[in-house]
């Protein structure tokens, strides 16, 4: 399905970095490893990669990897990528000054496990910066998937991402405007969590 989607010359999520990312981003030292989860076409590594940081784009897609590679050279920075479905992939621990989860809409089951590793992925000091659609998006249409289940609550951020200190988080209505397939007013979860400095297995 993502090939498919990813297969046409254009961005169809546009080529500017999701907004919240940038707004977190502008708070934080612009240094270190960053990791991109379901990173597809690039915006964002590349956005990442931009300001200074060792970017690692993952994604199940090499047709929206290689898009993401372009878009690099284009910009004239680099950015590595890795094709590999997030059910079983294994995040490094201890490893990642940043990690970057946007619009990543997992089955439940596989998410829980993710965030797990994503807890443990970040170096102490270490940032995630999540946003995702929450289960009122289904009502407004404007993007993401068509089932619940795939999306995502504070509530449950809070019991999944449990180790990290959350800095930043909120359910709340948005327009959101990235590339045609997520364009409109948006029920959108947003989350800034560090690994706590003694937070070291």
């Amino acid at each position: 399905m993502w090939d498919q989607r990813y297969g046409t010359d254009e961005y169809v999520y546009g080529t500017e970095p999701n907004e919240f990312l940038r707004e977190a981003v502008g708070n934080l030292p612009r240094q270190g490893r960053a990791l991109c989860l379901a990173e597809g076409e690039g915006r964002n590594a590349v956005f990442l990669a931009e300001q200074g940081f060792e970017v690692h784009a993952v994604d199940a897609s090499p047709v929206g990897l290689a898009k993401a590679k372009r878009l690099a050279v284009q910009r004239g920075v680099r950015i590595d990528t890795e094709v590999a479905d997030l059910d079983v992939y294994r995040i490094e621990p201890e490893s990642w000054h940043l990690i970057v989860s946007i619009f990543c809409h997992l089955p439940a089951p596989v998410r829980r496990t993710l965030h797990r590793q994503v807890v443990q992925g970040l170096r102490p000091g270490g940032r995630l910066i999540l946003e995702a659609y929450t289960p009122a998006q289904l009502a407004l249409g404007t993007g993401g998937p068509s089932d619940a289940s795939l999306m995502m609550t504070l509530d449950e951020l809070r019991t999944e991402l449990a180790g990290l200190e959350f800095e930043h988080a909120r359910e709340y209505e948005r327009e959101v405007h990235e590339g045609r397939l997520h364009t409109g007013h948006g029920a959108v979860v947003q989350v800034v969590a560090v690994r706590p400095l003694g937070n070291a297995e």
